[in-house]
């Protein structure tokens, strides 16, 4: 049973990757002749096929994790969405699986989600130039002591964000934003004063700095809670379908005025915006804790 369960985990690997192959090469394409068209409009229009290809990308694989990885994704909260409103998607961050899932949730649902990514991620082989070609947002995060010795750098990534988010304000889209900023896991959990049990302490000011870069477009935000009842899973255990079930819990909150501002340099606002995303995260932690503890629709 090991021995099949690797065969078929490896056979959902090798489809990803040929799948990905066989869309790198019209979307890497279509970027390039992007870089040198002058009409903005055509620049815009061309964006839109790559999303187009992206999508199609994602309902490939997609298919593949129903029939191969068999996961049971249990849903619920809202589950009705509209494919033509901009929204501001977050979520709690286990594991790579985690993009896997939420795409399975939106694809065809939302508009095209789109990702913060690590600048070092560019690197990925064809998955990096993939995402540098769909416009995917990479931040430069800057080392506290790298900033003592370099004050000129303070702001620099708030730059980056503002410049990445006004690329989305031609047509709708799905921004994603993993608040903690990076994967949970024992350590990391130890290693903060943390008022969380399931959580990572959430991290403000990139949400705020990109719902200001958007000019106030995006309406909506879709906060998601995933849950993985049997522990977290790697990557390549998903694939192998040794993840049976997946609990998701999906809320939609309207991004009201008020929390728009200036996060560097008002400090009531930022306060405001802070206690905000804590209650959000507070929420949060005691959704997951639910979601942990009910049995009653795990599969028989």
């Amino acid at each position: 049973m090991a021995v099949f369960t690797v065969f078929k985990g490896s056979v959902s690997f090798a489809l990803i990757v040929l799948n990905t192959l066989v869309c790198f090469v019209p979307v890497m394409f279509l970027a390039l002749l992007k870089c040198v068209l002058p009409l903005a409009s055509a620049r815009a229009l061309l964006n839109r096929v790559l999303d187009n290809i992206a999508t199609f990308w994602i309902g490939v694989n997609n298919i593949n994790q129903r029939y191969l990885g068999r996961s049971v994704i249990d849903v619920s909260g809202v589950n009705e969405f509209v494919l033509n409103d901009w929204y501001m998607v977050t979520a709690n961050h286990q594991s790579w699986v985690d993009i896997l899932v939420l795409q399975r949730l939106f694809n065809r649902r939302i508009p095209f989600l789109k990702f913060f990514l690590k600048r070092e991620l560019i690197w990925v082989p064809f998955i990096g130039l993939a995402w540098w070609a769909l416009e995917f947002p990479f931040m430069k995060r800057y080392h506290p002591e790298l900033l003592k010795k370099r004050p000129d750098l303070k702001g620099k990534d708030i730059e980056v964000t503002k410049k990445a988010c006004q690329k989305f304000q031609h047509f709708p889209v799905s921004i994603m934003n993993f608040l903690e900023g990076t994967r949970i896991t024992a350590d990391k959990h130890s290693q903060q004063s943390n008022q969380y049990k399931h959580l990572l302490m959430p991290k403000a000011g990139g949400l705020s700095f990109a719902l200001n870069a958007m000019d106030g477009k995006l309406h909506k935000l879709i906060d998601v809670t995933i849950v993985y009842p049997n522990g977290i899973p790697s990557f390549f255990d998903y694939l192998c379908g040794k993840v049976s079930l997946i609990r998701v819990h999906v809320r939609i909150m309207p991004i009201e005025s008020a929390l728009l501002g200036d996060y560097q340099n008002d400090a009531e606002y930022r306060s405001y915006f802070q206690q905000w995303v804590n209650d959000l995260w507070q929420q949060k932690d005691q959704q997951f804790e639910r979601l942990m503890q009910d049995e009653a629709k795990a599969p028989k």
